[in-house]
């Protein structure tokens, strides 16, 4: 940490004389010094959180975190709203524009800290390649698998909502990613609403058209969150991770080939060029996040609330955001 670092905190006189005296006994005494273990981050991930498993398999982050003070552990959630909700881990995993609508109605004591630059391509609804649903209106009646609060449900339901459609009109199946691929694929689902890299998973496994995708509809920006008592705690760690996928979101784009050798095991040994397309529909574009830039966030809010898929009405910009240094990324 440097002079320039802003949260930086002077010690009192107090503190300076006693670690000052207390060093001096120790040196004295010829005692070894004491390295306190390292503390735990807990970070949550998913599959599509792309950046933090870089950084997991490369031990970037952990690398990083070492002179700090902290050491990084990894937690799988397949439905990620819960946790945050819950506060179980420390930093959440980058989830789909959409799912901080869900947590800011729960009031959930989130910070934004950063976000990927959109990528509205990654997420779509498909049906198998040979059915006779062309359109988002043929969709009324059928069943239509989605995950509850997902980036894709606000896909499924902006879609709806501008072919003239609402929930009541078509049959929704809530199913997490992995179940809703199951389903699709043996063909209990009409059409399934998904984002990367489930979607890349369906589209090689048997032939899919797109009926629509997020374009006109979200520009589908990925949000990276931490609980606000972390992010108080502990800025210096949160800069850290938000440097360090910046670093990693670089490296994606720098290192195609090496990107995929990296996921395709982790994404069960997936023929590279299923993992390929899926890295292509993804800028993997690390910024900050800026209060004016979250518009889109509070469109997204309404057609939940209309929906009644949120309880009430938000200001989805009234929410707390990290600032990295200047010079962080």
């Amino acid at each position: 940490m440097t002079d320039e670092t802003p949260w930086r905190i002077a010690p009192s006189r107090r503190s300076l004389l006693r670690t000052g005296l207390g060093g001096a006994a120790a040196l004295a005494l010829g005692a070894p010094a004491v390295r306190a273990a390292p503390r735990e981050v807990k970070i949550s991930m998913q599959r599509s959180s792309v950046l933090f498993t870089v950084l997991k398999v490369k031990g970037t982050l952990a690398e990083r975190l070492a002179p700090l003070g902290f050491t990084p552990s990894w937690h799988l959630f397949t439905s990620v709203i819960e946790p945050m909700n819950a506060g179980a881990v420390d930093i959440h995993a980058d989830v789909a524009d959409a799912v901080p609508i869900f947590t800011q109605s729960a009031k959930a004591p989130l910070t934004f800290y950063a976000r990927e630059r959109g990528a509205p391509a990654a997420e779509a609804i498909i049906v198998p390649a040979d059915s006779a649903i062309r359109t988002i209106a043929d969709l009324k009646g059928k069943t239509v698998g989605v995950s509850r609060g997902s980036g894709s449900h606000y896909v499924l339901a902006a879609a709806l909502r501008r072919a003239g459609l609402t929930f009541a009109d078509i049959k929704p199946a809530y199913l997490q990613a992995p179940d809703g691929a199951v389903a699709f694929d043996q063909g209990s689902l009409d059409a399934w609403s998904i984002w990367d890299p489930f979607l890349a998973f369906a589209e090689a496994k048997r032939p899919v058209r797109v009926i629509a995708d997020g374009g006109g509809l979200t520009s589908y920006h990925r949000y990276y969150l931490a609980n606000d008592s972390f992010v108080a705690a502990q800025p210096e760690v949160v800069a850290t991770v938000y440097s360090s996928l910046v670093e990693a979101g670089a490296w994606m784009k720098a290192n195609p080939e090496a990107a995929v050798a990296l996921l395709a095991p982790i994404w069960g040994d997936l023929p590279p060029a299923v993992v390929a397309a899926a890295n292509s529909r993804r800028t993997y574009a690390v910024e900050p996040v800026e209060r004016a830039q979250l518009g889109e966030q509070q469109a997204i809010a309404d057609v939940f609330y209309e929906a009644k898929l949120i309880p009430r009405r938000i200001d989805a910009t009234d929410v707390p955001i990290f600032q990295p240094p200047v010079g962080r990324g």
